[in-house]
């Protein structure tokens, strides 16, 4: 129940203009994005059991949550559809994402580099299991992995390709 008064909320804060631009991604494919909604849901509540205190904040909860959501979203699509049509989607929806709820700027390149990680490492995991049998713990596993790797995003300049990032809790 927390989750829908979270996502009511949000969507509450969302101008005409923005809610016409979602819906605009959003009419086209429902089922993508029924499913993305769910994955959400999902590595919300995952991330916020996992980490606590830094899934909704800059820290390296929020890292994981968002290369899960990428990773799950992209799962849920690809047993619907193909694998070209769930990433297209899958940058599709965070970008927009990232769009209608607007960080500072070191967030949002966090944010999107996140994504990204979790979109390609989809895609890397792609050729060795066929996407009808992905399960959510081949992702949360891996993920925990990348974390002990993970890079501090000092600047916009910082480029830390393939390494999930985190901003330092001040």
């Amino acid at each position: 129940m927390r989750t829908f008064k979270i996502f009511f909320n949000a969507i509450r804060t969302l101008s005409f203009k923005k809610i016409c631009r979602l819906l605009s991604l959003i009419l086209p494919h429902p089922i993508f994005s029924l499913l993305s909604f769910h994955a959400t849901v999902q590595a919300f509540a995952i991330a916020q059991k996992k980490f606590p205190d830094t899934a909704s904040n800059n820290g390296i909860g929020n890292s994981f949550r968002h290369a899960l959501w990428c990773c799950f979203i992209m799962m849920y699509c690809c047993k619907v559809s193909s694998p070209r049509k769930a990433l297209d989607f899958c940058k599709r929806i965070t970008d927009m994402h990232e769009e209608l709820f607007p960080n500072q700027p070191l967030e949002t390149k966090m944010d999107l580099h996140n994504n990204k990680v979790g979109m390609d490492y989809f895609m890397e995991l792609l050729p060795g299991i066929h996407r009808q049998f992905f399960e959510k713990s081949f992702f949360i596993k891996g993920l925990e992995k990348k974390m002990k790797d993970a890079k501090v995003l000092k600047n916009l300049d910082d480029d830390f390709e393939g390494f999930l990032v985190y901003l330092e809790e001040k």
